[in-house]
C-alpha cells in the first residue's frame, strides 16, 4: 500500500462534499501517473489556496476514463478516475493547516524549511505525487483524530468565499472565472527597486536555462543591458531579430514579452516575469498574444514571487481573460515561482533535458 497526493481547490472541495463521494478524478495529462496506482493505495487530500489537509481516500478500482460530469456541470476536466472510499473527509473548519507546527515540523518536505518560502511547495504541485509512507501514515492518523471531536481551526468565511471560482456557461463550453477584490495598495502599480533587480536575476536565469537546453533566446531590447550583466551569452544564442512571419502588431506584442525560447523559427515557450504591485502587464500581453494569434501553440508562463501566486491565479481568471474566443487564458498559461526557476537552474545536465521539464515546476490554475 502506498500514499499519493490528491489536490482539491475550494471549488472542487465544495462540489465533492455535495456529491456521492465515491469517485475521484484527475486531468488527462496525469494518465501515466494514474496507471501506477493500485487498489488499496490511499489518496491524501489537500486543499490548495486554503493550504489544509482535508481527507483520506482508499482506492477501490484501477483507473478508468470517463468524461461524464462527476460533480461539476459540463466540461468536467477530471476524466481519469478512480472509485474511492472516503476514510476521512473533514469539514473545512476541522481541516488541518499545513503550517501548524505539529504538521510542519513532522513532514519530510516541510521540516526545517522556512514557512515564508515556497521551497516546500514542490511536493504539492501536482496530484498523484507519491508521499512517503511515514508522511502518509502520520497525516492519516492526524486527520482520523479530527473526525470525532478534534480541533477547530479559524476560517474567515468572507475570505474563503473569495477563493472559490465561479463558473460561466457559454454556448460552447463552461469556463471558470474569478473577480478579484482590489485593495488600496493595488490600485496603482509601483516599482520597488530591489524587486526589479530580483526580477532581472530571474529573467537572466530563464534565459540561461533555455540557452543550456539549446534554445535561441529573445529579450526585449529595453531589458538587454540589465539582463546581460547577469547572464553571459557565451553561446551567442540571443537573437537580434525575431525570425517570425507575423503582422507588425503581433510582432510588436511578441517583442515585449520578457523571455522567449525558440527552436529554429518557432516559439517554444514565453515567459512574463512580474515584479510590480500590479501584475496586469504580463498577463495582458499573454492575452493580447492569444487574441492576435489564437492558433499559436506555445506554452505561456507567468513568473512571480511566491507571495504573488494566489494573485496571479485570481487575475488570470478574470472574466476578460476567461472569456477569450480561443480558450480561457488559464488553460494556456501557467504559474512559475521565482524559487522554482532557481531550483530548475541548479539541475545538472540541463543540456540533456527537454523544455518539458518545466511542466514539473509549473502550476495550473485549478
Amino acid at each position: 500500500m502506498a500514499y499519493y497526493l490528491d489536490l482539491f481547490s475550494p471549488e472542487t472541495y465544495e462540489a465533492f462534499s455535495k456529491s456521492n463521494r465515491d469517485v475521484s478524478g484527475f486531468r488527462l495529462r496525469q494518465q501515466n501517473a494514474a496507471s501506477r496506482i493500485k487498489i488499496g493505495d490511499k489518496f491524501i487530500c489537500y486543499m490548495t489556496k486554503l493550504s489544509r489537509w482535508i481527507g483520506v481516500f482508499e482506492v477501490q478500482s484501477e483507473c478508468f476514463s470517463d468524461d461524464a460530469p462527476i460533480f461539476l456541470p459540463q466540461d468536467d476536466p477530471f476524466v481519469v478516475r478512480f472509485k474511492v472510499k472516503p476514510i476521512v473527509w473533514l469539514p473545512k473548519e476541522k481541516a488541518i493547516p499545513i503550517h501548524d507546527d505539529r504538521v510542519w515540523n513532522r513532514l519530510s518536505f516541510t521540516k526545517g524549511i522556512d514557512k515564508n518560502t515556497s521551497k516546500w511547495t514542490g511536493k504539492l504541485r501536482n496530484s498523484l505525487n507519491q508521499l512517503t509512507n511515514n508522511d502518509g501514515h502520520f497525516l492519516e492518523e492526524f486527520m482520523s483524530l479530527q473526525v470525532d471531536g478534534g480541533e477547530l481551526f479559524d476560517i474567515d468565511e468572507d475570505e474563503y468565499q473569495k477563493l472559490i471560482t465561479h463558473r460561466i456557461h457559454r454556448i460552447d463550453r463552461v469556463v471558470t472565472v474569478t473577480v478579484p477584490q482590489d485593495t488600496k495598495d493595488e490600485v496603482e502599480s509601483t516599482v520597488n527597486q530591489p524587486e526589479v533587480r530580483e526580477s532581472i536575476k530571474v529573467q537572466s536565469l530563464i534565459a540561461s536555462i533555455g540557452s543550456q537546453m539549446g534554445m535561441s533566446i529573445w529579450l526585449p531590447r529595453s531589458d538587454r543591458s540589465a539582463v546581460l550583466k547577469e547572464w553571459k551569452d557565451q553561446d551567442h544564442v540571443l537573437l537580434d531579430v525575431l525570425p517570425l512571419n507575423y503582422d507588425e502588431t503581433t510582432l510588436k506584442t511578441i517583442e515585449q514579452i520578457d523571455v522567449l525560447w525558440l527552436k529554429r523559427r518557432s516559439i517554444v515557450r514565453a515567459f512574463e516575469v512580474e515584479h510590480t504591485t500590479s501584475i496586469y502587464s504580463g498577463i495582458l500581453r499573454m492575452a493580447d498574444l492569444l487574441a492576435l494569434q489564437p492558433n499559436m501553440n506555445i506554452k505561456l508562463h507567468i513568473v512571480a514571487p511566491p507571495e504573488r501566486r494566489d494573485k496571479v491565479f485570481q487575475e488570470i481568471r478574470r472574466p476578460v481573460f476567461s472569456l477569450l474566443d480561443v480558450a480561457p487564458l488559464s488553460e494556456r498559461c501557467t504559474y512559475l515561482s521565482y524559487e522554482s526557476v532557481q531550483e530548475l537552474s541548479k539541475q545538472k545536465h540541463l543540456s540533456h533535458l527537454s523544455d518539458s521539464v518545466l511542466d514539473e515546476y509549473a502550476e495550473e490554475a485549478e
